[in-house]
């Protein structure tokens, strides 16, 4: 992975109150909760679990636009592009929503490891 590890440690910090659990995904870096992502760090910026309630509200504010991967538009899911994602204050909302989505779901059942 080449992921900006200033900009890691960044939503280390902005989820610091929150229990949180750091997984590599989708050949980034994402943090999660009970099983659950909140965000993640990919090389090309950031991208966080809106919901789909939470989506339109997080389309609106500066510098979100969709997330997809390679042709496919993610559901739920918004992004910043790396620079928007340096400003605390572009981040700061959208993971405000995220935990929001999150908190609303039960806990993930770890599923049985296959033989």
């Amino acid at each position: 992975m080449d992921l900006d590890p200033a900009l890691a440690q960044a939503l280390r910090s902005d989820l610091a109150q929150e229990t949180v659990t750091e997984k590599p995904m989708f050949g980034g870096l994402c943090f999660l909760s009970n099983g659950h992502m909140i965000c993640g760090l990919h090389k090309g910026g950031t991208m966080y679990r809106v919901g789909k309630h939470g989506q339109t509200a997080a389309l609106g504010l500066p510098g979100t636009r969709a997330m997809t991967m390679g042709n496919r538009p993610m559901r739920a899911m918004v992004e910043l592009s790396l620079e928007d994602s340096t400003d605390p204050r572009m981040r700061h909302p959208l993971i405000t929503l995220a935990l929001g989505t999150v908190r609303a779901l039960p806990p993930m059942v770890a599923k049985p490891k296959k033989r």
